[in-house]
């Protein structure tokens, strides 16, 4: 049970994010001051995970009395080239951020969310051109739900979308794809590293093209050590620590399969918190596509669990 709540809670973190965002905005405070906190924050967070983990390896070496021969080194060997992998492999992460962020400036958060999770046919799609191999029917169906959830809860049927300006609809579904391309490279980049470490290179990486791209001024004019500083904590713990860190803990013991669906979670807690926090307006026809959308979600994946039990009652 403990795994499972890992994983939720983690998934609960990302869900807050888009409401924090929305607010620091509502401050005054502009994109690369908001990401650029953020990942400040989230990478001091990582790299003393990463020192911490570095501590308990060596106190349990030295109880086991396997301390090797150089001077008690016993974290991964990690060579520049792994550390440059590991930078570019978070960059995704960081420009998934920067559009996600920006398209909340012209469409409410929770269709913000709705765009971002259409990530999920997306992997589908990169997958199958990959792999040279059809969508089965159970993809198929999948995608339809996803699609028919979209159009219902982003409100297109009720208001013809006219009320959303399409830049925010194109950054939104933009998120989508940076997001797809993070999924699809983060897993495979230095994959035997343990995951703080991975975790504070990969965040360093996309800390490092922020800061390229919004030079961080706010560092030294004292905008930091005002409200700035809160958002950028909430966002860097909820965002950029806390999650991955969750993550890491549960997904070996529940599997990719029943973290997928506790996943899920992040969409009805985004629309949730920004029609209560932000007063969006969220019809009934708009929670019903919210539904649909989960239900092609967790689809494949239920059908897989369900699968393998069938299977094994079988044997």
């Amino acid at each position: 049970m403990k795994y499972l709540l890992s994983v939720l809670i983690g998934a609960i973190s990302y869900g807050v994010l888009s409401t924090i965002v929305v607010l620091a905005y509502g401050e005054g405070y502009q994109l690369g001051e908001v990401v650029g906190t953020q990942l400040l924050t989230g990478c001091i967070l990582a790299w003393i995970l990463a020192w911490y983990t570095k501590q308990r390896e060596q106190r349990k070496a030295m109880k086991d009395n396997v301390i090797s021969a150089n001077g008690g080194k016993i974290s991964p060997k990690l060579t520049w080239k792994h550390r440059l992998l590991l930078m570019l492999a978070g960059t995704p992460t960081a420009i998934t951020g920067l559009l996600y962020y920006q398209s909340l400036r012209y469409i409410p958060a929770s269709l913000a969310i709705i765009l971002l999770f259409q990530f999920t046919w997306m992997s589908v799609l990169i997958q199958a051109v990959s792999k040279r191999q059809r969508p089965n029917g159970v993809m198929l169906f999948t995608l339809v739900l996803l699609f028919g959830g979209t159009i219902l809860a982003a409100g297109i049927i009720e208001q013809g979308g006219t009320e959303y300006q399409m830049i925010g609809i194109v950054l939104g579904l933009l998120a989508a794809v940076s997001y797809t391309l993070f999924i699809q490279v983060s897993g495979r980049a230095v994959s035997w590293v343990h995951p703080a470490y991975r975790s504070a290179w990969m965040i360093t990486g996309g800390l490092i093209l922020v800061f390229i791209l919004f030079p961080p001024y706010f560092l030294f004019n004292g905008l930091l050590w005002g409200q700035l500083l809160l958002f950028g904590f909430l966002l860097g713990l909820f965002g950029a620590f806390i999650p991955p860190v969750l993550f890491a803990v549960g997904v070996p013991h529940i599997g990719e399969s029943m973290a997928g669906i506790l996943g899920a979670a992040e969409l009805p807690v985004a629309v949730l918190l920004s029609s209560i926090v932000l007063h969006e307006h969220v019809s009934m026809l708009q929670w019903a596509g919210v539904v649909i959308v989960l239900l092609g979600i967790m689809f494949p994946e239920l059908y897989k669990l369900k699968k393998g039990t069938v299977r094994r009652a079988a044997t």
